[in-house]
């Protein structure tokens, strides 16, 4: 048995016509949603790349595993679901993005070398990686890692000192001279890579490349893709697939931000791009088409693992980093807890018999990133380890069982690097979100500022803010006292599990130690016995 785990980056769930999405047709991934159990309020545990695939890869939660964002490296030790299927004899393996950065002062500390068999796995967040590509400018970041596409186009005759910027990054503009894809204004021109080279599709052969290399030993393969993220440029037909008036419309209101943070991110530079009605409408149908780009790619996926029978024994997850807020409530980019960022598409194709009775179905229970770590160890037939993982196996509802689930989800957001911070004064230390949401009610903490709090239920959108509403300050006591328990739990005792505890209980004191007893006849009565080396 065996399990592909697919992500993509920046992929909102509302851009899928699986769940509801009108103005695309997604039909591949529908397809895999046909056979799986869809999860419709599945959420990651940050809403920004680096931390929310750390906690992903560790199956914790950012304040535990302490990468809290982008560039910050994953420290030393932090077990990963690398390391918990190393054990039980499962390999486990990259194809594509992780966004790792690796702890180089740490493994300097504990002498590991980077370049030997533990550092590199240490490097690579636990992964051994068959390919890694994060999809970044080579040029000005050294952790990309993008020579095998780099390669991969000069072999295919796109020559250049960086194929990747000038091939798959750029396009030509109507005056026949190259148009960088940085620049959003460039975004409706083809880019310059045919899309049978572009890393969407490249990224699918090499995955595919991976699994027809495997032998008899059980394998998890992460192939992860680096669209539909950023630079929005897609090569044709891609690029023009759709226009403005696909679009859904922008979700909005004028006046919705009161809360002081809301205000100054507003105010921000992407934010104040992508309120433009002039960039959603030139940007978002060529997201669309990267997106539609994506699911081509799955529909070639999924025919190869049906043609070599894979698709009775691989799992299937499909999934994103976080999602893409493109002009609502007028934000861009991702960031913070709206539906449009933090709430992501989770869909897990489970080929046992026992998964049978629930293909095809939606759940509305609650599911974090988080939980993937642990369903992935129950796949395989290990051991659960509670004491280290904070997310929960979802294999009862993946086959219909009737259990006990969790009331929350938990996000947060370490915002020190952004502009907004600084344009408020609040201190770096001091740059904490945290969101709780059970269902109906989101609560936001925002240290050193009043809550925020919507009610999805009469307003799906996130349009009203009511955290300063005195008729709604019940819920927001209510989940400011479940974001208190939930900080106040054991998040770094993992060197201990319960059962370790109990025993360590049980035994009371070390063999050789006698503390508090007045003399022997108190011991005899206590069952213990003196040791036989000690005279009295």
């Amino acid at each position: 048995m065996n399990v592909l785990w697919i992500m993509a980056d920046q992929l909102r769930w509302d851009y899928l016509s699986c769940y509801g999405a009108s103005h695309i047709a997604t039909p591949n991934i529908d397809r895999l949603a046909s056979k799986a159990v869809r999860f419709d309020r599945a959420y990651v545990q940050s809403p920004i790349c680096g931390p929310s695939r750390m906690s992903s890869y560790t199956g914790r939660y950012v304040r535990s595993h302490g990468a809290t964002w982008n560039g910050f490296p994953l420290r030393v030790g932090e077990p990963t679901l690398g390391d918990h299927l190393r054990e039980i004899d499962v390999k486990c393996s990259l194809v594509g993005k992780t966004h790792m950065r690796p702890d180089k002062e740490g493994m300097k500390r504990l002498g590991i070398d980077p370049a030997g068999p533990i550092g590199a796995l240490v490097s690579e967040c636990g992964f051994e990686a068959f390919v890694r590509d994060d999809g970044t400018n080579s040029t000005f970041d050294a952790n990309r890692n993008g020579e095998d596409y780099d390669n991969y186009l000069r072999e295919h005759g796109m020559d250049g000192e960086n194929p990747w910027e000038e091939w798959a990054n750029t396009a030509i503009g109507p005056d026949g001279k190259p148009k960088t894809g940085w620049l959003l204004e460039t975004a409706p021109l083809a880019a310059r890579v045919p899309k049978e080279h572009s890393e969407t599709a490249w990224l699918t052969t090499r995955g595919i490349e991976y699994i027809e290399s495997q032998g008899d030993q059980p394998w998890l393969c992460h192939l992860s893709y680096i669209k539909p993220h950023w630079p929005y440029l897609a090569p044709a037909p891609y690029n023009d697939m759709y226009t403005a008036q696909d679009l859904p419309p922008v979700n909005r209101r004028e006046g919705e931000h009161q809360h002081p943070i809301m205000e100054t991110w507003a105010n921000t530079r992407i934010c104040k791009s992508f309120a433009r009605d002039t960039v959603r409408d030139t940007v978002a149908p060529v997201y669309m088409g990267l997106i539609k780009e994506l699911d081509d790619q799955m529909g070639r996926l999924f025919d190869y693992l049906e043609k070599t029978g894979r698709m009775d024994d691989t799992m299937i997850v499909f999934c994103s980093d976080h999602g893409d807020n493109m002009g609502d409530h007028f934000l861009g980019e991702k960031d913070l807890f709206y539906d449009c960022s933090a709430r992501v598409p989770m869909i897990i194709y489970d080929p046992r018999r026992e998964a049978d009775a629930t293909r095809g179905t939606s759940t509305d229970k609650l599911m974090e990133s988080i939980d993937l770590v642990p369903t992935f160890i129950d796949f395989f037939g290990g051991t659960q380890k509670p004491h280290l993982l904070e997310g929960r196996s979802v294999e009862p509802l993946l086959h219909g069982k009737d259990t006990p689930w969790r009331q929350h989800c938990i996000s947060e957001y370490d915002y020190a690097t952004r502009d907004a911070r600084r344009e408020i004064g609040v201190d770096q230390r001091d740059a904490r979100m945290v969101m709780v949401f059970d269902g109906r009610w989101k609560y936001v903490h925002v240290e050193t500022m009043r809550p925020m709090l919507f009610d999805l239920e009469t307003d799906p959108n996130e349009l009203h803010d009511l955290g300063d509403d005195p008729e709604q300050q019940s819920h927001v006591e209510r989940l400011k006292e479940v974001h208190f328990d939930w900080s106040r739990q054991h998040h770094s005792r993992i060197t201990r599990s319960a059962e370790i505890v109990e025993e360590m209980t049980d035994d009371r004191e070390p063999d050789g130690i006698v503390i508090a007893f007045w003399n022997r006849q108190e011991m005899d009565e206590q069952g213990l016995q003196m040791p036989t080396h000690i005279k009295d």
